[in-house]
């Protein structure tokens, strides 16, 4: 007789399902950024080889082409460091292993794909808005619950759960808590309370990648739209001559809503896809921290940012938050992975946690 799934189980599933077909989408996305990237690569050449183009409207088309030049080097760049890091992890076990098997995965197209879909900054910091997370984690991030998870380690072997709602850093020990952590309660009731948690967490990430799909439908619409009205202005300005002087106002003026097209392409190519931005982070930490007055070690903010982003919308109670917090201390490879001692996980971080998040909260019923 087979045993029926628990609660958290199934909906540990659900999550897997909805991150593997975002991660799907994201890659589908990489594709289309991809032929997009290259007509706007075609028609800046153009641009470049016309003469007597007055400087104001020269800068403003170089501006772009900076940006788009920021964006490959940091989608290589992504590529290149993930790459990098499976070739030192092999060999190590299991994840080595998973990681192997998805690496193929990770061509340029979906590297293209990750880099729109966390966003680059005009800095140059890839993936800025993961708090810091290097390029590499979000790309780890990326396949954690898509090829990873398909090479048959699942949810244990793959960094999936939450990692793409939030920072990537603590993810990997955290859902090995999440499917060896229990066996560390006794109690029947604690068990179930934490089961209830991670299983309202599974099910709230399973509905953020649902929105984020129908974004990244939305995104990969207008990319193919713009990247049709990209050709046919390649067409049209090859017909145009090399001299902008010998030009007719008409043109001009064509060669103005052009340089408008060019510059809502670009932004389709770096804006990040909203739906799959941390739902905290460090500004918002900053904010609180300013507003309470409360004064933390630099060591534990990545901690208080990552736990925000798993509690984000999760109610919990007194009782809730002491197991939760016993779980994490006990986890040596979750405090390793977000570098603090156990002694520095005292109880405290998680009452930070929970005000912090209310104070975001009351902000965002406030400005809504």
């Amino acid at each position: 007789m087979t045993k029926k799934k628990s609660r958290l189980i199934f909906a540990q599933e659900q999550a897997e399902s909805a991150i593997k077909k975002t991660n799907e989408k994201i890659n589908e996305l990489g594709t289309h950024t991809s032929h997009l990237y290259d007509e706007l690569n075609t028609i800046q050449k153009l641009f470049d080889d016309i003469r007597n183009v007055p400087s104001e409207k020269r800068l403003e088309y170089e501006k772009l082409k900076k940006i788009r030049l920021n964006w490959i080097q940091q989608a290589e760049k992504i590529e290149s460091d993930y790459k990098n890091t499976v070739a030192k992890n092999a060999g190590k076990g299991a994840a080595g292993v998973s990681a192997g098997v998805a690496v193929a995965a990770l061509g340029p197209t979906a590297a293209m794909g990750i880099a729109t879909t966390f966003g680059v900054a005009s800095t140059g910091t890839a993936i800025s808005t993961l708090s810091g997370a290097a390029a590499t984690n979000a790309a780890l991030a990326w396949l954690g619950g898509g090829a990873i998870a398909a090479s048959g380690g699942g949810m244990v072997a793959g960094n999936a759960l939450l990692v793409l709602t939030g920072p990537v850093g603590w993810s990997i020990a955290g859902v090995a808590l999440v499917s060896s952590g229990f066996v560390l309660w006794k109690g029947k009731s604690d068990k179930q309370r934490l089961e209830d948690v991670f299983t309202l967490i599974s099910k709230r990430d399973v509905k953020s990648n649902e929105l984020a799909i129908v974004e990244i439908n939305e995104r990969i619409s207008r990319i193919k739209d713009e990247t049709k009205q990209l050709n046919s202005a390649i067409k049209r300005i090859r017909t145009f001559g090399l001299d902008y002087n010998l030009m007719t106002e008409a043109k001009h003026y064509e060669l103005g809503s052009f340089v408008n097209l060019m510059n809502s392409s670009t932004q389709l190519l770096v804006n990040p896809i909203t739906g799959l931005q941390p739902k905290y982070d460090k500004d918002d930490l900053k904010e609180y921290l300013t507003f309470s007055k409360r004064k933390i070690a630099d060591k534990q903010k990545p901690l208080i940012i990552s736990l925000s982003n798993l509690l984000h919308k999760i109610s919990l109670d007194e009782k809730d938050k002491i197991l939760l917090w016993k779980s994490f201390k006990k986890n040596k490879d979750f405090l390793s992975s977000i570098g603090i001692s156990k002694k520095d996980f005292d109880l405290l971080i998680f009452e930070i946690v929970i005000d912090a998040l209310e104070y975001k909260y009351r902000n965002e019923n406030l400005s809504s």
